[in-house]
C-alpha cells in the first residue's frame, strides 16, 4: 500500500529526531518550520523544555510577512543567529523535521552559520 505524503513526512521527522536524541550531548536544538506562505525556526534547550529564541517571517519588523522564498529565509536564518547570541548560545543541532535540507531550510541555515551560529 501506498504511503501518503503525510505519513512519509511523518517518517523523516521522526527519523531526524530520534537521531537527534541520540547524538545530543547537552546542545539547544534548531527546529525549522516550512510552510507555502512562511519559514519560522526556534531554538529550544529540551533539557529544560524552554525555547530560548524564535524569529518567524510573521514578525513585522523583519518586513517580510507572508514569504516564504529565499531570501525570506535568509533573513531568518541570520535573525536567529544573532538572538541565539543574545540567549548565549554558540552551537547547536539543527532539526530540520521531515523537510528535505534543500532550498530554503539549507538557506536558513547557511545564513545561521555565517551569522556565527555553529550548528
Amino acid at each position: 500500500m501506498a504511503n501518503s505524503k503525510r505519513k512519509l513526512f511523518q517518517k523523516r521527522r521522526l527519523r531526524v529526531r530520534n537521531k537527534l536524541r541520540q547524538v545530543n550531548a547537552g546542545r539547544m536544538r534548531l527546529s525549522v518550520h516550512r510552510s507555502n506562505k512562511n519559514i519560522s525556526v526556534q531554538l529550544i534547550d529540551d533539557a529544560n523544555g524552554v525555547t530560548l529564541a524564535s524569529a518567524s517571517t510573521l514578525e513585522k519588523d523583519l518586513g517580510m510577512v507572508g514569504k516564504c522564498n529565499m531570501e525570506a529565509a535568509v533573513k531568518v536564518g541570520s535573525t536567529i543567529a544573532e538572538r541565539a547570541k543574545k540567549a548565549g548560545v554558540s552551537e547547536a543541532y539543527f532539526d530540520r523535521g521531515g523537510f528535505l535540507f534543500h532550498g530554503k531550510v539549507k538557506a536558513l541555515a547557511d545564513a545561521a552559520r555565517e551569522g556565527g551560529l555553529k550548528i
